[in-house]
């Protein structure tokens, strides 16, 4: 009776927890039970934010916004830099002054922020820790962009808000009244913020209103294109930590609508129409990924979908949406580039083919990949899920522009 009840109970919810933590995780990543741990929690979430969203309670990213809300801190200021929150062209920035003395003109960076373009804010935690560490170490103001968000906004909204900040940033009035060097200016951003940063970078070149040039860009784990979502690496790191190939499938879909019909047909990788065909050129990873990450891959021709899916959501098919789709003509005349990638990621081909065909345009690029790491491990370098590998990460992007910037 009541003890058979109790016992049911106890099975069920160790049996509960056995599944989350013992998920079964890379063996070569280290600290594997804060990883574990990690994954754990996120997945969990994932699992409420889909319930809540079958009951018709909440939408299923604004679930996922409670993380996001609970990481916020407040603008603070420290004795190395100025934080405050305020406005560029209308869109709501987070600046970092630094306090300290500078001989001369600043150097600057541009940040977008992760999130799949439905989650994340300037002020996480994480986030906050990042722009401030650049700001401090690099004596650089930095400009964190709250661009708005999918499910309320969709493409090309998170674009045109980072593009006008970036483009009321470059002009030379309002450089100079941040004390900042028009010669040293840079982009950067992690996961769909890396997205946003490529395709700001693209979108400025095409610009006759902006005389500044971006002196570089920095791509962390950034998702770069709309059509294969069967690249090698989406089979192979279908279930790894944070971010699955479904919750991609997700925020991709999210990005142009909440119409489900676009989930399930990027989720059979059937959404491209025949006439877009020319594209999968540019995302060929049988002609664009190195030996060593073709493995044993067999690459199969597209299967083509409906034309009224492209038509209803043209975005999906964009450049400002997927920067990989930009040609070899575009990608010329692009800045210095840092692009990182990471093993145990669904993006990892992404950043992978988008270095490679930069650099065959003549691009300078700097690719760092990262064997022991997956999605989002640079977020991990506060409290007590602190990663030694998102340090590390950090360290290399931060010396980066430290050298190049």
């Amino acid at each position: 009776g009541d003890m058979g009840a109790k016992l049911l109970c106890l099975f069920l919810a160790s049996a509960l927890l056995a599944y989350y933590i013992y998920t079964p995780i890379p063996e070569d990543l280290e600290e594997p039970w804060k990883v574990m741990f990690i994954t754990a929690t996120f997945r969990a979430m994932g699992h409420l934010a889909e319930v809540a969203d079958q009951l018709g309670l909440m939408h299923y990213m604004e679930t996922l916004m409670l993380i996001t809300a609970s990481e916020y801190v407040a603008p603070t200021s420290d004795e190395n830099v100025t934080v405050m929150d305020t406005e560029f062209s209308n869109v709501a920035v987070r600046l970092y002054l630094p306090r300290k003395a500078s001989d001369g003109l600043r150097r600057a960076v541009v940040y977008f922020h992760g999130g799949g373009w439905s989650l994340g804010h300037a002020g996480m935690k994480s986030y906050d820790h990042l722009t401030r560490w650049t700001s401090n170490m690099l004596n650089a103001v930095v400009v964190s962009v709250n661009y708005r968000l999918a499910p309320k906004y969709h493409f090309p909204v998170q674009f045109e808000d980072v593009y006008s900040v970036t483009k009321f940033f470059l002009q030379s009035s309002i450089l100079s009244q941040y004390g900042v060097d028009p010669d040293r200016v840079c982009v950067a951003g992690d996961s769909a913020g890396g997205n946003l940063a490529a395709a700001v970078a693209q979108q400025l070149l095409k610009d006759p209103e902006v005389k500044t040039k971006l002196k570089a860009q920095a791509l962390l784990y950034p998702a770069l294109q709309t059509l294969d979502l069967n690249l090698p690496s989406y089979r192979e790191n279908e279930n790894k930590p944070l971010l699955p190939r479904l919750l991609m499938v997700k925020f991709w879909s999210e990005y142009f609508t909440s119409d489900s019909s676009l989930t399930e047909a990027m989720a059979s990788n059937r959404h491209v129409p025949v006439e877009s065909s020319h594209l999968f050129q540019f995302v060929n990873w049988s002609n664009l990924l190195p030996e060593e990450l073709k493995k044993d891959h067999v690459y199969t021709s597209p299967t083509y979908g409906s034309s009224e899916l492209a038509e209803k959501y043209p975005g999906f098919l964009d450049p400002r949406a997927a920067p990989l789709l930009a040609s070899d003509a575009q990608l010329r005349g692009l800045p210095l580039t840092y692009v990182l990638t990471c093993e145990h990621d669904v993006l990892r081909d992404d950043g992978v083919m988008y270095a490679g065909r930069l650099q065959a345009a003549g691009v300078p690029v700097t690719h760092d990949h990262a064997k022991d790491a997956f999605h989002g491990a640079m977020m991990f370098v506060l409290g007590p899920a602190k990663l030694a590998v998102g340090y590390r990460l950090l360290n290399r992007y931060i010396e980066w522009l430290n050298e190049n910037l």
